[in-house]
């Protein structure tokens, strides 16, 4: 009886760990991009001194590298064409961000009766997966009521078509609560990008023009303190299962 119930404890054990972490076995046809150990297939930020770590099994950033430069996780390899899974989720929202502004499905800001944008505060967190190297071109993840997954620099760039702002814009918020893990579905074909969010599609075969057409993959940064207060949204959030399949 004794030992049933060690195999029987051992097997919860297990059962956990696996749930928290990264499963480390890609889905057929798929390469993984995190073995759930360390950094192998990636590229730590020069002088990060560590807040770029392993935790648990998944990939935990604090938001604070000390990188004079660049402090994004890049992969070693460049990638053209592709469908890559990626499991985040935010750990927590300590900066409230009081410029949130209202989004429409134009993805133009809407405005109050003066021309002004209207905007909202709400407690955030700010990352996003980088996609060919270009900071420009990213699934944001953050907590905008617009939802993760839209192309933040796109929507903004004004030089940008009406059709262009518009497709990167999410259809809908996908979006688990704060905390929750959550995953994204991006697809990369020529200058098209479609993102899959928690199973919903929020992008779909939006335009990204002048787009490099091979780059690395990024786990973005962002967030800045001052007098040891957060002065930007953090990106406090954690990733597993990076998988990846290279299209022709």
């Amino acid at each position: 009886m004794k030992s049933i119930y060690v195999i029987f404890l051992l097997l919860i054990m297990t059962l956990a760990a696996f749930a928290q972490g990264s499963t480390t076995t890609a889905p057929k046809g798929f390469v993984s991009l995190f073995n759930g150990k360390d950094f192998t297939q990636w590229k730590v930020p020069a002088g990060d001194n560590g807040h770029w770590k392993i935790v648990d099994g998944v990939i935990d950033y604090d938001a604070e590298s000390e990188a004079a430069e660049d402090k994004n996780l890049w992969t070693e390899k460049t990638y053209a064409n592709f469908e890559l899974y990626v499991d985040w989720r935010i750990k927590e929202t300590p900066w409230r961000n009081p410029n949130v502004p209202l989004i429409l499905p134009s993805g133009l800001h809407k405005k109050n009766e003066k021309g002004e944008p209207i905007t909202m505060v709400v407690p955030d967190s700010d990352s996003g997966i980088l996609l060919r190297g270009v900071g420009k071109c990213q699934a944001n993840i953050w907590n905008w009521p617009i939802g993760s997954g839209e192309v933040y620099g796109y929507r903004m760039d004004e030089k940008m078509p009406p059709e262009v702002r518009r497709g990167v814009t999410p259809k809908v918020n996908a979006d688990k609560n704060i905390g929750e893990w959550n995953t994204f579905k991006i697809t990369m074909k020529g200058n098209r990008l479609s993102v899959e969010l928690n199973g919903i599609v929020v992008i779909e075969d939006a335009l990204l023009p002048e787009i490099p057409m091979s780059g690395p993959i990024g786990l973005q940064h962002h967030g800045s303190k001052k007098d040891g207060e957060w002065n930007s949204p953090p990106s406090l959030v954690q990733f597993k299962n990076i998988y990846i399949k290279e299209l022709k």
